[in-house]
């Protein structure tokens, strides 16, 4: 019997760090946390300095009750949770429910998972962090009494089932100020002109229009002191420079290095995630996580291939920077490595515990282990590996040129660079640089001006969020951790308070209406600096710098405040609704914004005299298409229903025609409905794949449970293979021709395996057409 117990959160963790241990060590996961706050009351007293009530996650009985018997036995026992306040508040709540009289109990932590890391965390042992975990509570707690007493308010007020948090309502307000602004975007015209010039050797070189009389000429969204507002003012220029002369009046030319950047915490491997593998940021931290808690890479068996994934250091351990140089020097020469390891700044507020996320064994390389990896796992990694080897290496350095080609007041300027030492960028390049070469020019060289292009512009709205620049922008403004990014991005849209449409974040009119009731009730614990002031606090508890106590009476003498004045004022729109400036096309009464079953929806305030309702129509709900409808011609629109997005005719109620979008996707087959005559269509519907009348509605013919294959019918050659169900729902084959060709069969032809010799003769029972 192991005589020593220890403890981690995952199963997988705990399978690979077994292997190290030896029998001496029996190692056991709780799954998550085992002990929190309960989920059917508050949970906490702020008359009694706000002392929590934790019990036992019900779902986690078993886990505690095989814990305890399984800690009975052992003399010594590790808390070996995740090096961050989570894992520390596990760790405080193990040890709580495990102590005894006489029983031994560490905190052991490690920030990779690797032979040597896990076998030196046992035998240097700590204590918990008390700061660390009081850290946590206190959030835990905040988060607890914002959820718990602001959510009533919108059960109360709006709708039942909706929700309010914390840090999840700032992130709802971000992206919904961001659609006001793209709403109340004023676009402003502006032209450039572009210059395609021939050197007196025959090369082109293309430049834009960049100054006029030595102001500066716009180019994008940011004002400059000179705009080509209009064609006729573009027109104006192009008479006058094709009246004149063209020289090269100044060559600038310049060396630039680019250091390489730092490795990767959290937020930023989030991001590059996105956009060099097209992650989500829940994809991003799955796949980390599996990589941190081990693989098996063959004769070395399992190891955690990546450090701790939640950080927001850029702080590399000495050994594992002496590796990374080591390897460099070994595999690419001993120039390629600075003549001391690059250090990088932690940024302000950064809790250097942790490393930053790289490979535990830099000698592991992508291509080493790609067979052991799933193509997820291998596309993190080489990202991770790279960035982190690329960290350790020499600058790049390019050779960038500029030049201006002059007629009169008008500048032409061109740009070109060489990339002369490529540096970290042999590993890994994302944009920084690359070669864009200028064609040999000399200063005060005349050109001959082959084509000058005018092109109209428009200034843009501000762009919607991703998943990517949501980080960022979350992570700029100080709102959330490295752990909480994933979580908060999640909660949104499970919500129904923000939807992604090509990886874009719209706020739904559900959404809107939540965050413009919550941030006038609750203007500053919903305030966006408020919320970073408060994460700023909990980090200094973590640092034992502040009284968790103290933050949470100061946080809760504020909110009381607030709440109580949202009880009185917060305007009761499941009774009364919303009140809007358009009147009732049937009785004049104002109309109103209601919360119903299925979203928002415009009702009359005379209910129930008048029984007035239609749909809110809004930019994040409904959007045109390029369809046309088959019943009147007008344009359909896309909606979103009951029962998902559907379309409509955009001159509804006059023309009702509407499909689902699941089901509106259709393939026309070789052959015609036997009712009407008109194409027969496959479609897809609730329960699978069907074929009916392209008619419909007119003609409402429907083959059920028949799904046509590209398959010849093996008995008569014309007709197709298809595939039915009985009533039973068992799966047959039969012909398209049938009756007139009798085919079936239980197998689909062409897969049927050879027959034996032996079994030739045997008869087979076909299947009876339904």
């Amino acid at each position: 019997m192991a005589k020593k117990l220890l403890i981690v959160e995952s199963p997988a963790k705990s399978r690979t760090i077994s292997k190290y241990l030896g029998k001496d060590f029996q190692v056991e996961a709780t799954m998550g946390h085992i002990i929190d706050l309960p989920k059917s009351k508050l949970g906490v007293d702020p008359e009694n300095n706000f002392e929590p009530q934790y019990v036992v996650i019900p779902e986690k009985k078993n886990v505690v009750t095989s814990l305890k018997r399984k800690a009975a036995s052992a003399e010594e026992i590790f808390l070996a949770a995740d090096p961050d306040r989570e894992g520390e508040a596990i760790c405080w709540h193990l040890h709580n429910l495990l102590k005894k009289k006489g029983r031994i109990i560490h905190r052991v932590l490690f920030n990779e998972i690797t032979k040597t890391s896990i076998r030196k965390a046992v035998e240097n042992p700590g204590e918990i962090d008390l700061n660390k975990f009081n850290a946590q509570q206190a959030r835990r707690i905040v988060d607890r009494l914002v959820g718990y007493k602001v959510s009533p308010l919108l059960w109360e007020k709006v709708k039942r089932g909706l929700s309010a948090g914390r840090v999840q309502t700032v992130a709802l307000r971000i992206i919904c100020e961001r659609e006001k602004k793209i709403r109340a975007f004023n676009k402003e015209e502006y032209w450039s002109v572009t210059g395609h010039f021939i050197t007196g050797k025959g090369d082109e070189i293309i430049a834009k229009l960049g100054r006029v009389n030595g102001k500066k000429v716009r180019s994008g969204n940011a004002k400059s002191a000179f705009t080509v507002t209009s064609k006729e003012q573009a027109e104006e220029i192009l008479s006058q420079l094709k009246a004149g002369n063209f020289t090269v009046s100044a060559l600038n030319k310049k060396e630039k290095k680019r250091r390489p950047l730092p490795p990767f915490i959290t937020s930023k491997l989030q991001q590059e995630a996105s956009r060099a593998l097209g992650f989500s940021v829940k994809k991003t931290m799955t796949t980390a996580q599996h990589l941190y808690e081990g693989k098996d890479v063959g004769q070395q068996g399992p190891v955690g291939l990546i450090t701790y994934m939640r950080t927001d250091s850029t702080r590399i351990a000495a050994q594992a920077l002496d590796e990374a140089r080591d390897f460099i020097s070994e595999t690419m020469g001993k120039n390629q490595i600075p003549a001391r390891p690059n250090i990088f700044a932690a940024k302000s507020g950064a809790q250097d515990a942790h490393e930053a996320i790289r490979p535990t064994m830099v000698h592991l390389s992508p291509d080493k282990i790609k067979k052991y990896l799933t193509r997820d796992e291998l596309a993190l990694y080489t990202l991770i590996w790279k960035r982190f080897v690329a960290s350790q290496m020499i600058p790049a350095v390019l050779h960038e040129t500029t030049v201006t080609i002059s007629s009169g007041i008008y500048d032409f300027i061109a740009g070109g660079t060489t990339l002369v030492e490529p540096g970290f960028t042999k590993i890994y390049n994302p944009g920084i640089a690359k070669d864009k070469l200028l064609a040999p020019i000399s200063e005060g060289e005349s050109l001959t001006a082959k084509e000058l292009i005018p092109e109209q512009h428009f200034t843009t709205p501000p762009a919607r969020f991703t998943e990517a620049t949501l980080v960022k922008e979350l992570e700029s403004n100080g709102i959330g951790r490295p752990s909480t990014y994933a979580s908060i991005i999640s909660v949104i849209q499970n919500r129904e308070y923000a939807e992604q449409r090509e990886k874009k974040f719209y706020p739904t009119a559900l959404g809107e209406l939540v965050n413009d009731i919550l941030v006038k009730a609750f203007p500053d614990i919903f305030d966006i600096r408020y919320t970073a002031e408060l994460e700023n606090q909990l980090d200094s508890i973590g640092q034992g710098e502040m009284d968790w106590q103290e933050l949470l009476k100061t946080f809760y003498q504020r909110f009381s405040g607030e709440l109580k004045n949202a009880s009185d004022n917060i305007a009761n729109v499941k009774r009364n609704g919303l009140p809007t400036d358009e009147k009732c096309g049937k009785c004049g009464s104002p109309m109103v914004i209601k919360v119903g079953r299925y979203g928002l929806f415009m009702a009359c305030s005379n209910y129930p005299e008048c029984k007035n309702t239609r749909d809110i129509s809004s930019d994040n709900e409904e959007s045109q298409t390029e369809e046309t409808c088959p019943k009147c011609g007008k344009p359909l629109v896309l909606k979103s229903g009951r029962y998902g997005k559907y379309f409509q005719c955009s001159d509804y109620p006059e023309c009702d025609y509407r499909k689902s979008k699941k089901n509106g996707e259709v393939k026309q087959l070789e052959r015609n409905c036997p009712k009407c005559g008109k194409p027969l269509v496959e479609r897809k519907g609730r329960y699978g794949t069907f074929v009916s009348c392209s008619g419909y509605p007119e003609c409402r013919y429907i083959e059920n449970g028949k799904k046509e294959l590209d398959i010849p019918c093996p008995k008569c050659g014309e007709g197709k293979v298809v595939q039915r169900r009985t009533r039973r729902g068992k799966t047959f084959y039969g012909c398209s021709r049938y009756p007139d060709c009798d085919f079936v069969s239980w197998t689909r032809p062409g897969t049927e395996k050879k027959k034996e010799s032996g079994k030739k003769g045997k008869k087979s029972t076909a299947p009876k057409s339904d």
